[in-house]
């Protein structure tokens, strides 16, 4: 039985697990976290942490893995991509993926090779960046450089808190590096989603619309998905063609990416993000509801070289979202209240991560929501009123402490 190591065991990593088991595979999972769930579906679990590259390849030559696979995670989709090169297994080249993982790098690179992208430098100290803003015209976002989740980001509009700002984002950064980039204002919804190349061609991809909360304390981390994209099909197609000029230049071969993109008011296309990996907050799920096509065992195949040339583009089918559930502040969570008739009729799946009485925290990061709802619509209309005004439907009731 050929031998599979999955990077994580977190709730929304289950998916991939039981993908590789149905699929055939021993499945081993590793991660810092024992209490995670997903380690109950694998076969074995390692307490290794993911984003250790040279622990991992150690356990993985130790093993004797077929096959490694970074499913919905950021931090550790370099330490596949570097076990999978130093083993000679299937995966992207390591030096690619860390381009794609380091928004420093990734920045540079597009500048490089004619890609528009905002103006960013990167920097390591608060003292760095107070003197390097005099470079940029504000609002700029400050950003570290390899953290995920939007953990992190803040938006300079003033040099008022600078100095926590600055800080803050130091402390997510692994690197302990952050950038400061010019911010793009997008004419209509950012558009998100996930894609699939094989052998270097992107042959699926399914965009959606980003959805933010502007009453959260950060605004900047997407609270929704919907699918389908608004954007017209010209626009749709100029993305597709940029992020494929992205990964014939990186030389990407097979495997899932996560897209964050946004439109200025020039019909410019700027790839903020083309993530090495799945998206979170079961975003392939919504997929799969939306065109059929299953993200996540495409992804397991690609890990374990298996063929994956049957996958071909397919358009959405009705209409789709995820929502993340989260708090407006910190308490103890009391009830989370959605009405009947949307309870009934749109909700199709709930995965919640806290229970009654526990404390919770406000939404800065998405590792803070309380749980992920998957919902369909009966229209377009629908779907973007219900995921821009979600205060008309669901309630989180904290008690404050």
């Amino acid at each position: 039985m050929k031998k599979i190591l999955l990077l994580g065991g977190a709730r929304q990593q289950i998916p991939s697990i039981i993908a590789a088991k149905k699929l055939g595979f021993y499945t081993v999972t590793c991660d810092y976290l024992p209490d995670n769930p997903g380690h109950r579906y694998a076969d074995e679990y390692y307490n290794v942490s993911t984003t250790d590259k040279d622990a991992v390849l150690k356990l993985a030559k130790k093993l004797k893995i077929d096959g490694i696979a970074c499913y919905a995670s950021d931090p550790s989709a370099t330490t596949a991509a570097y076990v999978a090169e130093k083993m000679h297994l299937p995966g992207n080249h390591y030096e690619s993926v860390e381009i794609l993982s380091n928004k420093a790098k990734y920045r540079h690179f597009l500048s490089q090779n004619g890609f528009c992208s905002p103006k960013a430098e990167a920097y390591s100290s608060f003292e760095e960046v107070k003197k390097g803003l005099s470079d940029f015209k504000l609002p700029v976002f400050v950003k570290p450089v390899d953290s995920s989740g939007s953990k992190g980001i803040a938006l300079i509009r003033d040099l008022s808190g600078l100095k926590k700002m600055v800080e803050t984002a130091l402390s997510f950064s692994r690197a302990k590096e952050v950038i400061v980039e010019e911010y793009v204002e997008s004419v209509s919804y950012q558009i998100a989603g996930d894609g699939f190349s094989v052998d270097g061609s992107l042959l699926f991809r399914c965009f959606g619309n980003d959805h933010f909360d502007r009453s959260n304390l950060s605004p900047f981390v997407p609270a929704a998905a919907s699918f389908p994209c608004t954007a017209a099909a010209d626009i749709q197609n100029k993305v597709h063609s940029e992020i494929q000029r992205l990964l014939s230049l990186l030389d990407m071969k097979t495997g899932a990416y996560n897209f964050d993109v946004r439109l200025d008011d020039r019909g410019n296309v700027y790839l903020m993000e083309v993530g090495p990996r799945n998206g979170g907050c079961y975003i392939p799920q919504v997929i799969k509801y939306s065109t059929g096509v299953d993200m996540v065992e495409y992804t397991i195949k690609a890990s374990m070289g298996e063929d994956c040339s049957g996958l071909e583009h397919k358009k959405p089918n009705g209409f789709w979202s995820y929502y993340a559930v989260h708090s407006p502040a910190t308490g103890r969570l009391k009830a989370i209240n959605i009405d009947e008739g949307v309870n009934a009729n749109n909700v199709v799946e709930k995965y919640f991560c806290y229970e009654s009485g526990e404390i919770i925290h406000p939404y800065t990061s998405s590792d803070k929501k309380l749980g992920v709802l998957l919902m369909k619509f009966a229209s377009m209309e629908e779907m973007l009123d219900m995921m821009d005004n979600t205060a008309d439907w669901l309630r989180v009731d904290v008690e404050r402490i």
